[in-house]
This record gives structure tokens, C-alpha cells and sequence, in this order.
């Protein structure tokens, strides 16, 4: 389940990228089948080695082209372990919400990234988080949870200030707000309540089968119900 377009972030032959906060690994798999050299990076060293582990996999099926690859390394994204201009493209996708100083996160993201790189950042959209946060406290208030919710306006501004410039926005992954609205609802509750996993059955069956009319309702609804925002950026050269 992407929120970036992997499109849009193939950048130059022979460029690397960074996945900061790579979870179990799913943009960097994309990147990696784009063609491109990934480092892959979390403080999560259980992730880390499923994400080894998928990029072995993917080479052994052929599902890997030449040059590309993946490299997992636990690190922080406060103090990325990195030197300057490492990078032609960086993804930060659902990780500045967690941070408590995300302006000192964007500066690193800025400062890894070649004159010219793209970055792609993703973060929960304003209202349908606003909503989850009214619903349920326990959504945010747990360790390594959410600590704010962004307007668009705002996370531009804040991207401007560390160097970048945006340059198209989206968002994704409709389908999935009215899902956690229902998770937020039903509390401690929630996994045994017939809304809910009725909607994840809907939600694992759009993952793994993609059939047209859900693809087609989330494309309707991602303007107006998308659950994630996301911010493609370029670094100014000097």
C-alpha cells in the first residue's frame, strides 16, 4: 500500500534514495524495483531485517534491476547518519507526525539531499486526524504516537524554511479514514466490534486484489476523504 507515486521519484541513473522511517520496507521496495540504490533506515532493528529479508527475496525472483538494491541501517531521523548532499531522492512517508522536533527532522531530511534531489513527505491530513483525535484520546496518547496534526499550509512552510520547495501535493488513501474513525469510535473495542472488521475485510481485499471499483472510489475520494497528505519537494541548488 504506497502513498507516494514511486513515478515520480525515479530520479537520475546511478542516483541513491533514502527511505527515513521505513517500516516493514514498502517505499523502498518501490524504489528499489524503480531501478534505484535505497538505504533504508528505522530505529526498529526487527524491521530492519524484514526488510533485508523482502529485498533477498525480491533479488532471488528477478523482481531486482541492475544497480538497484537496499541497504538497512538503524538510525535516527534527528541526527541522520549521513553526510551532505548523500542523496538524489528522500521519502519521509507518515514519520514527521512522531517527532517531537520535526523542524530539526526537515533540516536533516534538506540537509541529505543533493541541489536538485526530490523529497516526497507524507503526513496525516488535517481533518480526518483531527477527527481521530476527537474521538479517541488513547489514538495519540501512547508511546511513539502522534504528537500534532498538520495543515497543508503549514508543513509547506516548514519544508520552505529548511530549503525545500514544494511543488505538487496529493492525497491518499481514502478508503482508509472512515476506518480508523470506526477504530477511534469503538476503543478497546475495536477488534472484536463487526464495523470494524468488516471494513478491514474490505480494506485487506482492496490491498490484495485491487479491484476496479475500489481503486476507482478511493481515486473519487482521495480529494475530499484522503486520509494522508502528501508534499513532493526539490532542493534549490546552493
Amino acid at each position: 500500500m504506497l502513498t507516494i507515486d514511486p513515478a515520480r521519484l525515479a530520479g537520475t541513473p546511478g542516483g541513491r534514495a533514502l527511505d527515513i522511517g521505513c517500516g516493514q520496507g514498502r517505499h523502498a521496495f518501490a524504489l528499489v524495483r524503480q531501478g534505484l540504490p535505497v538505504v533504508a533506515l528505522d530505529w526498529d532493528t526487527d524491521a530492519l531485517a524484514e526488510v533485508s529479508d523482502m529485498v533477498a527475496a525480491m533479488r532471488q525472483a528477478g523482481e531486482v534491476p541492475a544497480g538497484a538494491g537496499a541497504l538497512a541501517v538503524r538510525g535516527d531521523v534527528r541526527r541522520l547518519p549521513f553526510p551532505d548532499e548523500s542523496f538524489d531522492v528522500v521519502v519521509a512517508a507518515e514519520v514527521l507526525e512522531h517527532v517531537p522536533d520535526d523542524e530539526m527532522a526537515m533540516a536533516e531530511l534538506a540537509r541529505v539531499l543533493r541541489p536538485g534531489g526530490v523529497a516526497a513527505v507524507t503526513v496525516p491530513r488535517w481533518w480526518p486526524e483531527r477527527i481521530c483525535w476527537a474521538l479517541s484520546t488513547e489514538y495519540h496518547q501512547v508511546p511513539g504516537g502522534h504528537v500534532r496534526i498538520y495543515r497543508g499550509r503549514q508543513l509547506r512552510a516548514r519544508l520552505r524554511r529548511v530549503g525545500l520547495v514544494p511543488e505538487h501535493t496529493h492525497h491518499a488513501h481514502a478508503l482508509h479514514s472512515p476506518y480508523w474513525w470506526l477504530r477511534c469510535l469503538f476503543g478497546d473495542r475495536a477488534d472484536r466490534a463487526w464495523p470494524v472488521r468488516a471494513y478491514h475485510r474490505l480494506l485487506v481485499h482492496d490491498i490484495l486484489r485491487g479491484p476496479w471499483w475500489t481503486r476507482r472510489t478511493e481515486r473519487l475520494l482521495n480529494p475530499v476523504l484522503g486520509k494522508s497528505l502528501v508534499v513532493y519537494a526539490h532542493k534549490e541548488p546552493g
